[in-house]
């Protein structure tokens, strides 16, 4: 009865061990830069549309609560990390050499880095990453779509 008593309390301990490593690892920062992407901020997402217009393809990787609720870069296509795929990459981005955008919520959500580097590694060229996101287009005063 005692080894059960002891398994048990070694296990809880474990358990609760890794829990802390999982939400450590979900609180943990986007990193500053994605390999293979070019970080952008507000003002170079508005000059790729200026300058390519519907060519830039510009992907919102938030949830889908989030951009029913606050909005959106106008144009952009929903399409969350969660259902992200090389197929739903290939969907929406009509070719390898397509200038891409990828942006989430802001400075503090990951999302984007998944999809962004999920592109890289399907092998696309021009992937920009917009790490300010949502909170940056709205802190620069850009047009918002709801």
């Amino acid at each position: 009865m005692k080894a059960v008593k002891q398994v048990k309390v070694a296990f809880a301990a474990i358990c609760a061990l890794f829990m802390a490593g999982a939400v450590a690892a979900a609180e943990a920062p986007p990193p500053e830069s994605i390999a293979g992407t070019t970080k952008v901020n507000a003002a170079a997402v508005v000059a790729l549309v200026d300058k390519l217009g519907d060519k830039v393809v510009i992907i919102d990787s938030r949830k889908k609560e989030d951009r029913q609720a606050a909005g959106w870069i106008p144009g952009s296509i929903p399409l969350p990390d969660y259902e992200t795929t090389p197929e739903t990459l290939a969907k929406h981005i009509p070719s390898k050499d397509t200038d891409v955008v990828f942006y989430c919520n802001g400075t503090k959500c990951g999302r984007s880095v998944k999809t962004a580097t999920m592109a890289v590694e399907q092998g696309y060229k021009n992937v920009h990453w917009f790490r300010d996101g949502w909170e940056g287009w709205t802190k620069d005063g850009l047009p918002v779509e709801k």
